[in-house]
């Protein structure tokens, strides 16, 4: 069986949340006998180290596949009124192509798998970035048509592509994600923690968000809840802001501002994926109150790194969280406040989430993701 992998989202500058899963399945998908494994991408001539990190890949058995006569924002954009087939691009022997990145373009020969990780450019579109909505919106349910099979990370996320799409729950397998113990655990040391606190210009003593910076995030609510805690206690550790700008951010900024917490606040930009588990290990609390997610994966590291954790009560939160974390209502300030509150001033509470939070993290394995993904692999 020859299996392929649309990896074209592991290209941009800033990999994010589902451009991690995607590496992390690649890289970790145990080669059975008599099976070949390729990845395919658009590729601009002349971008050494875009070659290199798809060279990488080499490395783990795959037979790289690569376009460089054509751009893909282009193929994205044509491909949408005009018929230009995939396999024009990339050949017509693959027996499975998997798209990790919600859309199946036109002529992929063979079986097409496609994962979709939520639905919230549906459920919340005020929190979408035009583009990606109108894009999802003019292709979605071709992609789903075109796919023999869809995958989607959370019981939630399927659920929600049920109500939202009309997909037969017989397409749809869920894969759960999973975290990679041996970046994200709880063994980092004093001098690497520091390392990193340098590097970003922190205190010792912080609580994290680690995430884009953009609306569904919730982070407006965090500030302003944060803000009320403020009021409330004398030594409140600062609120680390990590990630990158996102669509929309200047509201977080602006209500940073108007609630003159310019010296509590610290924006970091985008974090090193290399930097990011220490960061989470060296937090006193980690903050997550999103409005929507598909899965979540910053909740699962951070309590692989044995940081004390508080999501929100909604979306797939719960089904990742379960009772080894805080969870509040992300709609409700007091609740992000009161929840903050216990963390902080509840020593043993924050020890007893720590213990249940790596027990919670040893089901979320790439191993158990792989397999489950495997199973899609027989079926078709």
């Amino acid at each position: 069986m020859k299996i392929a992998f649309d990896i074209q989202l592991l290209l941009k500058n800033e990999i994010t949340g589902i451009g991690w899963c995607a590496d992390n399945i690649v890289k970790n998908l145990p080669h059975i006998k008599g099976n070949e494994y390729q990845i395919n991408c658009f590729l601009p001539r002349n971008k050494g180290e875009l070659r290199n990190r798809v060279d990488k890949y080499s490395l783990f058995g795959y037979r790289v596949k690569t376009c460089s006569w054509f751009n893909n924002v282009l193929y994205q954009l044509l491909s949408n009124f005009l018929y230009l087939p995939y396999s024009l691009f990339f050949g017509d022997d693959q027996d499975i192509t998997v798209f990790f990145n919600y859309l199946v373009p036109p002529g992929v020969k063979g079986k097409k798998i496609v994962f979709i990780h939520d639905m919230v450019y549906k459920a919340y579109p005020k929190t979408v970035r035009g583009r990606t909505k109108y894009m999802l919106n003019l292709s979605l349910k071709k992609s789903t048509k075109r796919a023999n099979h869809i995958v989607t990370v959370s019981q939630f996320s399927k659920s929600e592509i049920i109500k939202y799409l009309k997909i037969p729950e017989s397409k749809i397998s869920v894969v759960y994600n999973g975290v990679d113990l041996s970046i994200y655990h709880p063994y980092y040391t004093e001098e690497d923690i520091n390392r990193v606190l340098e590097y970003y210009k922190l205190p010792r003593q912080y609580l994290l968000y680690l995430g884009t910076l953009e609306p569904r995030k919730n982070i407006v609510r965090l500030v302003q809840a944060y803000a009320k805690l403020k009021k409330d206690g004398n030594e409140i550790p600062k609120l680390v802001l990590a990630g990158g700008k996102g669509w929309m951010y200047e509201n977080i900024f602006k209500t940073v501002e108007t609630l003159n917490l310019e010296n509590d606040v610290i924006f970091t930009g985008y974090v090193k994926q290399a930097d990011a588990p220490i960061l989470l290990r060296g937090a006193k609390v980690f903050l997550f109150p999103s409005i929507y997610e598909g899965f979540g994966m910053p909740p699962l590291e951070a309590m692989a790194c044995g940081t004390p954790v508080l999501a929100s009560n909604t979306a797939s939160l719960p089904e990742v969280v379960g009772d080894a974390g805080i969870l509040v209502d992300p709609f409700s300030i007091e609740s992000i406040q009161q929840g903050m509150k216990l963390l902080l001033e509840n020593k043993m509470v924050r020890e007893e989430l720590s213990k249940k939070g790596l027990e919670r993290a040893r089901q979320f394995t790439w191993a158990n993701s792989l397999q489950g993904l495997q199973k899609v692999f027989e079926t078709l």
